[in-house]
């Protein structure tokens, strides 16, 4: 049995990680709530463009931009994973990445078609990776994977002057015919105490993806319909980019948050049962000392 100076070393040293754990969960809850803000206030430019784009996903113009241009088949593959720089935030880059690395497993076991299934060319779908965040940026490397571009340090606040390189790699990866299809995993914010790994389809762009746009109507293009496109198609892509990484970051503080509640609470646990050992520990002590003075005054 450990000495009572053992175990109240054990103590102190439980008391000073949960005063730790206790200051990054009150940190946590503050950036959550203007991570959230952040996020909610992107969402109804990102609404409104999907909106427009699944409306020209239904028109008919006179150019057919190539991100709306769906390949017969798929060869390889660009799959942009969003997680975050730091840790000690639950279960939230463990799953996404579970997600991702599960799709590109996926891929390369089979023989696909653009839609998934098997187009019986017997070619492998081979798999380009754009990391946003050090946790994927780090795991892809041990998993080997052919990383060809990669954002860290992106911090509490996104700014699209930092994402637009990476992610214009894979764009242009996409436009030179290197990849067939482009796909985005992150973390969606749904609320406080749940969030939930998804992967979306960004390229190529069609109906199914982008949902049934109401009405069939053609436009008049303002200089001219290629330039209108062009410009719309890429900030289309740009805000589902920001907006993945502006969920992603209010999912990373909500479950840091979460996480760092659940550590503060153990320590509490621990540090009850350590002093119950104490107490016992202390009270044996003292018996003994009681039974050797009773002892010595019976001999005597």
């Amino acid at each position: 049995m450990p000495s009572g100076k053992e175990i109240r070393t054990k103590i102190k040293s439980v008391q000073n990680t949960q005063k730790i754990t206790r200051a990054m969960e009150m940190v946590a809850a503050s950036k959550m709530r203007k991570a959230q803000d952040r996020m909610r206030a992107a969402r109804p430019y990102a609404e409104k463009i999907r909106n427009v784009a699944a409306h020209m996903s239904h028109a008919h113009p006179e150019y057919k931009h190539p991100f709306l241009v769906v390949q017969n088949k798929m060869t390889r593959a660009g799959l942009i994973v969003v997680t975050s720089d730091k840790g000690l935030c639950g279960g939230l880059n463990v799953n996404v990445l579970r997600m991702a690395f599960n799709q590109m497993k996926k891929w390369r076991d089979i023989d696909c078609g653009i839609d998934g299934c098997s187009t019986g060319g017997g070619e492998k779908v081979d798999v380009d990776v754009c990391t946003i965040g050090g946790k994927g940026l780090a795991f892809m490397n041990r998993m080997n994977a052919n990383v060809i571009a990669q954002v860290t340090g992106i911090g509490d606040t996104p700014n699209m002057e930092k994402l637009i390189g990476p992610v214009k790699v894979m764009l242009d990866a996409y436009m030179e015919g290197k990849i067939d299809t482009l796909h985005i995993c992150y973390t969606r914010f749904l609320n406080t105490m749940k969030q939930e790994p998804v992967m979306e389809q960004l390229l190529p762009l069609h109906g199914d993806t982008l949902g049934s746009a109401s009405g069939r109507w053609d436009y008049l293009y303002e200089p001219d319909a290629k330039q209108v496109i062009d410009d719309l198609m890429i900030r289309y892509i740009e805000s589902l980019i920001y907006q993945a990484v502006a969920d992603n970051l209010a999912s990373e503080q909500s479950s840091r948050m979460v996480a760092m509640k659940a550590a503060t609470d153990n320590a509490g646990n621990v540090i009850e049962e350590l002093k119950l050992i104490y107490n016992k520990t202390r009270q044996a002590a003292i018996t003994k000392e009681l039974s050797e003075i009773v002892a010595g005054a019976a001999a005597v």
